[in-house]
């Protein structure tokens, strides 16, 4: 159930009740119309004359503070999720250079302020396990200490390049062994647009088929 509080809350000034004493220092009891004490009929005990008569506790005022409460309970949670939603923002414009708060993909080919990092080349010699120079097709694109992805039909792996050549690859020690036409990839990532998803790119082997022209 949804309660709903006004996000003005009236005070409701409460005040004392103020006794009256008599000369004797003690209270004064009310007395009626024929000069007899009036006696409260739940606690049978004898009223009072006062100069103030105090704010009653009743229901309404105890749910009028309830309500006021609540309403500050409410606000104080929003407030909480505001700053939380700001923070995050402050600590992404701060630590991600560039990236101006954007750290997600919507997969629909859009553009957008994260690329994604497309490098990719062949391995133009086998490689054997614990091998740490790649003989690449090219070097475009890739850069010391940064991780990339090897793979083929069998195994892959992520390493980080320690070095680059002029058309060499160096890394650390390889888990596995790797066949020529092996891809050395920043991301083995491919993103369908049609169904906003990445999926994992595919080494694949071609037939091809020599056919003498005469």
């Amino acid at each position: 159930m949804s309660l709903v509080v006004s996000n003005k809350y009236e005070l409701i000034y409460w005040r004392d009740r103020i006794w009256k004493i008599g000369p004797d220092g003690k209270l004064i009891p009310q007395l009626d119309e024929n000069n007899q004490i009036i006696y409260n009929p739940l606690t049978g005990q004898p009223e009072y004359e006062y100069l103030e008569s105090g704010t009653r506790v009743n229901a309404k005022r105890l749910n009028h503070m309830d309500k006021g409460i609540y309403s500050a309970h409410d606000y104080i949670v929003e407030l909480k999720a505001t700053i939380r939603r700001m923070q995050i923002q402050m600590e992404l414009d701060g630590r991600v250079p560039g990236n101006s708060g954007t750290f997600a993909d919507t997969l629909d080919g859009s553009s957008n302020k994260i690329i994604l990092d497309k490098a990719l080349t062949d391995i133009i010699e086998a490689v054997e396990i614990g091998g740490t120079t790649l003989k690449v097709a090219s070097v475009d694109g890739f850069t010391p200490f940064t991780q990339v992805t090897i793979f083929d039909d069998v195994a892959k792996e992520d390493v980080v390049i320690t070095a680059i050549g002029t058309d060499t690859i160096t890394v650390q020690a390889l888990k596995n062994a790797y066949k020529k036409g092996a891809k050395v990839a920043r991301s083995n990532v491919v993103i369908d647009t049609t169904n906003a998803e990445m999926g994992v790119g595919d080494w694949q082997t071609f037939n091809v088929e020599l056919v003498e022209v005469v």
